[in-house]
């Protein structure tokens, strides 16, 4: 078999999906082309993006090289861990239910538990502790916005209208007015106490069905404008996910799903993508 397919497993966390290569020797070199080649979804895999496991730095017991859709590296992705969490413990990486992984936003801790069916697992991470900005004054009283930081930027948005929103032609505006982009959820609260629905336009992907960080920052934000308490159920296109702020940080818990197992041809799938 040629050595220079590259194996990987891809996952989704309530529909935000990734690919995910092990790479425990460092020896694959991931260009922005490639990337981009392989998370294409008409002419690749199709992901919102591609995960390379290291071996782990500082003490940890793995380490993540997260790219997003566009080929760009990203510090963070609350989902995207989850999938290497779930992609480790099915290659025999790491053994449940605790292991740590390291990232660019810093050192983060996995609690596993194996689903009931195949493919199926439940993962909480602990995400760090979110940095709220500013309250930013709106000419509206119901409506809200606010920058909150978890290694990745974010711009939260409180509204009380999700579905009349142009997430993408506002997501694409917005990254003009924050250097170096900006990951931005529109929220809105209900619908029941203690939850939020949300959208979110992510920096280098577009519009996806869920973003891991997003929700964390999202209920840092509406927690802060109290309207929600420490617990929050966040509802995104794709799924549920739960959030619980304490005083040393968040965590995030939902599924991680299995989607199955790819090999690609790094000159096949660019000659694809060039068409």
């Amino acid at each position: 078999m040629n050595d220079s397919r590259l194996r990987m497993t891809k996952h989704h966390g309530a529909g935000n999906d990734f690919v995910v290569l092990g790479d425990l020797d460092d020896r694959r070199t991931l260009t922005p082309d490639l990337v981009r080649a392989v998370c294409d979804r008409h002419f690749g895999v199709g992901a919102d993006g591609l995960i390379r496991v290291t071996a782990g730095r500082d003490g940890t017991d793995l380490a993540m090289d997260l790219r997003n859709a566009d080929g760009s590296a990203a510090e963070m992705s609350g989902n995207g861990i989850r999938c290497l969490a779930q992609a480790a413990v099915e290659a025999g990486w790491v053994a449940p239910p605790q292991f740590t992984v390291w990232t660019r936003a810093g050192v983060r801790t996995i609690d596993y538990r194996v689903g009931e069916r195949s493919g199926e697992a439940d993962v909480a991470v602990d995400m760090g502790q979110p940095v709220l900005g500013p309250d930013q004054p709106q000419q509206f009283a119901d409506r809200r916005a606010r920058t909150v930081d978890l290694g990745n930027p974010h711009l939260v948005l409180l509204g009380p209208d999700l579905s009349s929103v142009d997430v993408a032609e506002l997501g694409t505006r917005l990254q003009a007015v924050h250097p170096g982009g900006v990951n931005v959820e529109f929220v809105t609260a209900g619908p029941e106490p203690e939850e939020l629905t949300l959208r979110v336009w992510e920096r280098g992907v577009g519009e996806t069905l869920a973003c891991g960080t997003g929700t964390v920052a999202a209920a840092a934000a509406v927690r802060s404008w109290g309207l929600v308490g420490s617990r929050v159920r966040v509802h995104n296109p794709g799924g549920t996910l739960q959030v619980e702020l304490g005083e040393t940080g968040a965590i995030l818990t939902g599924p991680t799903r299995t989607v199955g197992a790819v090999e690609v041809e790094p000159a096949v799938v660019l000659a694809a993508a060039r068409r």
